[in-house]
């Protein structure tokens, strides 16, 4: 037997904001009993793991060494400009001149997480060279 992923937990200073900046994004309910105040909240995604925000006294002050990593329906760059537009920033682009890469974006609190290539927009490109 092996374990499951049960949650993702996330340091952040305010919990209940961070989720639902979250909430936006993935489309998922925070936890309707947590609210402003409370040191921890949850999101569930639709696989049953858990987004688990847990308060903490200190900032965050290095780049995460874990990531999430999101799969859009529409396109990257149309989800990157949706989520830039609810409160994300850009840290970096890794968008490459033959249309593959990624983007790289900070959370309200500066986490950051990744947008990835629709599964149609990776249908439509050439294999990628070495």
């Amino acid at each position: 037997m092996v374990p499951t992923v049960a949650n993702m937990a996330i340091d952040c200073a305010s919990p209940c904001e961070l989720a639902l900046f979250r909430s936006e994004v993935t489309g998922q309910p925070a936890d309707p009993e947590d609210g402003p105040g409370d040191t921890e909240t949850a999101i569930t995604l639709p696989n049953g793991t858990a987004l688990y925000f847990n308060q903490v006294p200190e900032p965050k002050t290095a780049k995460n060494r874990l990531r999430l990593c999101l799969r859009p329906d529409t396109s990257r760059d149309a989800e990157a400009e949706r989520l830039i537009a609810l409160g994300a920033s850009l840290v970096a682009g890794h968008r490459r001149p033959d249309g593959w890469g990624w983007v790289v974006l900070g959370d309200t609190e500066g986490n950051e997480f990744c947008v990835l290539l629709a599964e149609a927009e990776r249908a439509a490109l050439p294999p990628v060279s070495a």
